[in-house]
């Protein structure tokens, strides 16, 4: 997944920023609001995190913004704002979740692994695609039994080929998952790890259509 967070403090941005990236996911961050609706519209984001008191603004301004314009991408808040009344306002708001801080990281992840799922229409963390077990919330995979190790950027890939099962994503739409790894996306990239997912999981498993992109295959 690509993941926008959009926090201000920036002893947790980099906390919450380090932990995305150690499972395995991309996260563009900014500080600002105005700098987050640049990027949502540049860019076409799995899911937002949003704090809710930021230096130019109310977060809730921004997710109301979000929803007017028909954007459905999920949101989870982040914010010290505990009240009751304040959750409420934010659900209502278009959020998906609410999480307060302080908050425990490994919770996070959890939350938003939980969200992806909803989205991805798999709610249960462990799915299965032909000899291949995935445990979603784990970013695991077994192969006849035995374990698959994929790095990061190759999760990356096929999370989005799994999340859109049987459609041509163009690799364009696969390089976007890979921006935000801190290091520089090379033009033969997709063709490498797309060679180096084959080669794990089995070659049928990632179709090509020439010129144009790459799908997941059938089981």
């Amino acid at each position: 997944m690509r993941i926008l967070l959009i926090e201000d403090d920036t002893v947790l941005g980099t906390a919450v920023r380090d932990q995305i990236a150690g499972d395995g996911q991309s996260v563009d961050w900014v500080t600002r609001l105005d700098s987050a609706t640049d990027a949502v519209r540049g860019t076409a984001y799995d899911l937002i995190l949003l704090d809710l008191m930021l230096p130019d603004g109310r977060g809730i301004g921004f997710l109301k913004s979000l929803r007017a314009r028909g954007e459905v991408t999920p949101v989870i808040i982040l914010t010290a704002l505990d009240q009751v009344s304040d959750r409420i306002e934010g659900l209502n708001a278009g959020a998906d979740d609410y999480l307060v801080k302080p908050f425990d990281l490994a919770e996070l992840s959890a939350r938003i692994g939980s969200v992806a799922r909803r989205y991805s229409g798999n709610p249960n963390p462990i799915v299965t695609h032909g000899p291949l077990e995935i445990d979603l919330a784990a970013r695991s995979i077994r192969r006849d039994g035995k374990p698959v190790q994929l790095t990061a950027r190759e999760w990356a890939l096929f999370e989005a080929f799994l999340s859109r099962p049987g459609q041509l994503l163009s690799k364009a739409q696969l390089e976007e998952k890979l921006y935000a790894f801190n290091a520089e996306v090379e033009s033969n990239t997709i063709e490498v790890h797309v060679s180096r997912l084959r080669k794990k999981l089995g070659p049928q498993f990632i179709e090509t259509e020439r010129g144009m992109g790459y799908r997941l295959g059938k089981p």
